[in-house]
């Protein structure tokens, strides 16, 4: 029998709608005690201290690049994991754009065999929506949904799915599964070329620009197709104020639809590419302060379901190449809450407790995660962080987990930080420290 005692902290909890100081106990991995009593049975129980911090259900990510199988040299799971328990999350999605793709359950199931290697935190493999990335033929959803990694969740990532026919053909191979299709709202055809946000900026830097109608032409279309089908549509990384009106008007008007955004897409906007550094360059491009503003509001109002981090390593010598000639993407997982509690709740714009709905149970409520998410009750299961929310630090690229540094958040100051995460009963993150050890079951 495991023992694991969490004192002192204030347990945030949007599950239950608790907010409150309190022990929880808990016992071979599930709560069993939650309270000012809790200690009561806990003689010889391992303890972690959360005075003055807050105990939060474990954070889930919906769209991380893990790069394995295929990219390891910029990341792999073991590496991504690490990062990830450093951010206080307990659960990530590995995107489907590996080498091979995660287009058949061989694949998958890869994935899920290794993340239980590794121990660190639970994923939940995403598979392509169609064959290859190739946007023509349909992976078989049916084929995946049943098998051992139970994928709920389609994903071409960051190719769009242009071809309306496939797409709707899609959505309603998913409606009929019951699984989330989720398409990178892009038209190809107008950002031919595109280097970053069409705007001031880009024309005083002569880049060019990537206008705010290629996301929102592909939203309105997939929006259309998906209340059509009456399929569950997902929307990733939305960036734009326009965007956001058109998520929030289709679910006024009953479309199954839910959407993310990006801690970057809410803390930086375009003015950042100033110094042609290519770590700022990332798809879908930073917009403007008014777009950032509307995203604010729509993730405070609930128009936005959660922050995903789009955490996308790349090799150190890929991004300090011309601007032109470097990839796409940028680091999330370790910076994500911190960035949100010092941008957004400490500046009052999100309380606590709705800062971390968008990370817990807004997630939980796009897919399946599998006991993440809350709540932080009697015999729910123990997936924990605890957030020390006063505490300042400074990003440093060279003290990261991730195997790759191209984090657009070097020297930045921010003020919380994750100091345990628990797994099931188990600490995967104490003091600061990832600890690897695997479980025996």
């Amino acid at each position: 029998m495991s023992l694991l005692l969490v004192t002192g902290g204030r347990l945030l909890d949007p599950a239950s709608g608790t907010d409150t100081v309190a022990d929880l106990l808990v016992r071979d991995g599930v709560i069993v005690a939650v309270g000012p009593d809790a200690a009561g049975g806990a003689d010889g129980a391992d303890r972690l201290d959360a005075s003055g911090c807050w105990v939060t259900p474990g954070l889930i990510d919906l769209h991380t690049h893990l790069r394995e199988p295929g990219g390891e040299g910029a990341e792999d799971i073991a590496t991504g994991s690490a990062a990830a328990v450093a951010g206080g999350y307990t659960a990530v999605a590995p995107m489907a754009n590996t080498d091979p793709v995660a287009d058949t359950a061989v694949v998958v199931e890869l994935v899920l065999r290794r993340g239980r290697e590794v121990g660190l935190v639970d994923l939940l493999p995403v598979a392509s929506i169609t064959r290859g990335l190739g946007g023509a033929e349909l992976t078989p959803m049916g084929e995946l949904a049943r098998s051992d990694a139970r994928v709920d969740f389609f994903s071409d990532d960051g190719i769009p799915l242009g071809d309306s026919l496939v797409m709707r053909r899609a959505l309603q191979y998913a409606s009929a599964f019951d699984v989330v299709l989720c398409n990178h709202s892009e038209d190809p055809v107008l950002t031919a070329d595109a280097q970053m946000n069409e705007g001031a900026t880009s024309s005083v830097l002569g880049l060019p620009g990537w206008p705010r109608e290629a996301e929102e032409v592909m939203l309105a279309r997939d929006l259309i197709l998906a209340h059509g089908v009456g399929a569950r549509l997902h929307v990733p990384h939305l960036t734009t104020a326009g965007g956001v009106d058109l998520v929030r008007r289709a679910k006024a008007a009953g479309t199954r639809v839910t959407a993310e955004v990006t801690p970057h897409h809410l803390t930086l906007d375009d003015t950042e590419v100033g110094a042609y550094d290519a770590v700022m360059k990332v798809n879908p491009p930073l917009r403007t302060r008014s777009d950032v503003d509307a995203l604010r509001a729509a993730l405070a109002d609930g128009t936005i379901d959660a922050v995903a981090t789009d955490h996308a390593p790349h090799g150190r010598e890929a991004k300090r190449q011309p601007w032109e000639h470097a990839p796409c993407g940028m680091l999330g997982l370790e910076t994500a809450f911190p960035l949100v509690h010092t941008e957004l709740v400490r500046t009052g714009l999100l309380d606590p407790l709705t800062a971390v709905a968008r990370f817990t149970t807004g997630p939980a409520a796009v897919r399946d995660t599998r006991g993440h998410g809350g709540p932080l009750t009697v015999g729910a299961p123990a997936n924990l962080q605890v957030f020390d929310p006063e505490v300042s630090w400074t990003v440093d690229r060279a003290r990261l987990r991730s195997r790759a540094d191209n984090t657009p958040f070097h020297g930045r100051t921010l003020v919380g930080r994750t100091r345990h995460t628990v797994l099931r009963g188990r600490p995967t993150l104490r003091d600061g420290d990832p600890t690897p050890e695997v479980p025996d079951a």
